[in-house]
């Protein structure tokens, strides 16, 4: 199968290597750093203490999606519809589109703008840019994905390349339990500088993280999205499961670069805000993440 990664950062070299490995056509569309990089040495694949190297294609142009069986679609929820729009005409008329995004309307949004249906896919990774061209894997990997009639043929694809897969009528809810997931630690991570496992030791945290999801909770119950499983369990086990992970709001904010929290706690609060729901934990990290960036962006411009 040839397989394109829109948005090959952290999530997409991941998979992107793991399908390559399993022997797909695979090519990477990102930024020209890391191109450049991966068509001089490879793509870099750190995971489990072994470092390989992976030949595969990469490009810095969305014309590459062309002649795609299946479309992995990574980019950031802020470049949701300008990168859709850059691939559009490029797709093959069957060509399957997944969204590995943040947030929990990028399927919708994305469909709306490529003009035919996206499989929405919740991802359950930890992965950073160790360098240009260079994926380190720390933990986990698998992705819960919409029903539909793709669904299946998607799976039996990713599955063979180490890429558990589970199709779920509820993948609605999945992707609020994985948002829930991310404005408990995103902004916290990113305010502190530390990862989920010592960020957890700051007093007070703990407390603040069950206030942000009970308020989230919250909006998902009135507009009648039934989140799975026991939330407040599932985030007090990330800091067991993924202590040494930055958030990837963090590592955004540490590069200099814009983050996602308009689509995490910002969601939240505007959802909130047309139901009369009050958010004011999410309120609070929200406004303190978009502080850093409007900083981030005066250092930038001096």
């Amino acid at each position: 199968m040839k397989i394109a990664v829109m948005g090959a950062g952290a999530v997409g070299c991941y998979y992107g290597a793991r399908l390559a490995q399993c022997g797909h056509d695979v090519v990477l569309i990102g930024r020209p750093q890391h191109v450049q990089a991966i068509n001089k040495h490879g793509l870099v694949f750190e995971s489990a203490g072994t470092v390989s190297n992976i030949a595969l294609s990469a490009s810095i142009d969305p014309a590459a999606v062309a002649g795609a069986d299946i479309v992995l679609f990574c980019v950031k929820s802020t470049d949701t519809q300008s990168a859709g729009e850059a691939m559009a005409s490029y797709l093959s008329p069957d060509a399957i589109v997944l969204s590995l995004q943040n947030g929990v309307d990028n399927a919708e949004r994305l469909g709306t703008v490529i003009g035919r249906d996206v499989l929405p896919a919740v991802v359950y990774v930890a992965v950073g840019m160790a360098g240009a061209g260079h994926v380190a894997h720390f933990g986990r990997g698998e992705l819960v994905i919409g029903p539909g009639a793709q669904s299946e043929k998607v799976a039996s694809i990713l599955r063979p390349a180490a890429i558990p897969v589970d199709i779920s009528e509820n993948a609605a809810g999945a992707l609020w339990a994985k948002m829930i997931l991310n404005c408990a630690y995103n902004a916290l991570s990113a305010v502190s500088r530390l990862p989920y496992g010592e960020l957890a030791k700051g007093e007070g945290v703990m407390t603040v993280i069950e206030n942000v999801v009970a308020e989230c909770l919250a909006v998902a119950n009135a507009i009648n999205v039934v989140v799975p499983g026991d939330v407040q369990a599932a985030v007090a086990g990330i800091i067991k499961t993924m202590p040494a992970q930055y958030s990837s709001t963090a590592q955004d904010l540490m590069r200099g670069k814009p983050s996602e929290i308009d689509y995490l706690n910002g969601y939240i609060v505007r959802k909130g805000g047309a139901l009369g729901i009050a958010t004011p934990a999410n309120q609070v990290l929200y406004t303190m993440v978009k502080l850093l960036e409007m900083r981030a962006g005066q250092e930038g411009a001096v």
